[in-house]
């Protein structure tokens, strides 16, 4: 298999338009489908949130990059499920109850869309009931986001109510206040300082 190194360059550098174009084009000549989620987007992803990690890109450039690829997404979606391609698996990421910040979450749901797992987004503001009526809905992944440090004792909350009704689904905490002395306190099973940690962290569990 064989990078397409314009869709590539195009997520990479976040340009909307010439990810679209490069996607499009890539279909038209009849490159495979998962072969391109597999080999450029999911690379060109990774490597901003390499990049990140060693304070070479920051946050607007891992945004501009992940609308980019929700732009080359969207027309490859469809085409994924005609195809038989299953996601890795399914997630379901909210702010909690309290906390209306929803930069960080949104990056995460898109970097780990991009990767290759079908994400529900239940917004802001998540009561624990919401997530676990994701979790009847397939989620087998909760992500909890969380800004402030007065929202932190929810996610306490949300682990004491997910977990002893299904003990097999993973609960993974991030935001700008935890650590992950704050996950092992409260029963979480992971904590992500960043994007890029998140979704290594998602994929590490589920191989």
């Amino acid at each position: 298999m064989a990078r397409n190194e314009s869709l590539y360059q195009a997520v990479y550098q976040g340009d909307q338009k010439a990810a679209e174009a490069a996607v499009l084009k890539a279909l038209e000549d009849g490159e495979d489908v998962s072969q391109l989620l597999d080999e450029s987007l999911i690379p060109a992803m990774k490597q901003i949130g390499d990049d990140f990690e060693c304070g070479e890109a920051f946050v607007p450039e891992m945004l501009i990059a992940a609308r980019s690829m929700g732009k080359a997404l969207e027309h490859l979606k469809p085409l994924l499920g005609k195809s038989g391609v299953q996601p890795k698996g399914k997630i379901c990421i909210g702010t909690v109850k309290g906390d209306l910040h929803d930069i960080g979450k949104n990056l995460v749901g898109m970097m780990l869309e991009g990767a290759g797992y079908e994400v529900e987004d239940l917004g802001v503001d998540c009561a624990a009931e919401k997530f676990a009526q994701a979790v009847e809905r397939g989620a087998t992944f909760v992500l909890l986001s969380a800004l402030l440090t007065t929202t932190m004792p929810v996610m306490k909350d949300i682990v004491a109510y997910i977990k002893p009704k299904y003990p097999d689904v993973r609960i993974l905490i991030g935001g700008a206040p935890i650590t992950q002395e704050y996950s092992d306190a409260i029963g979480a099973d992971g904590y992500g300082a960043t994007a890029s940690q998140a979704v290594g962290l998602v994929n590490g569990l589920v191989a």
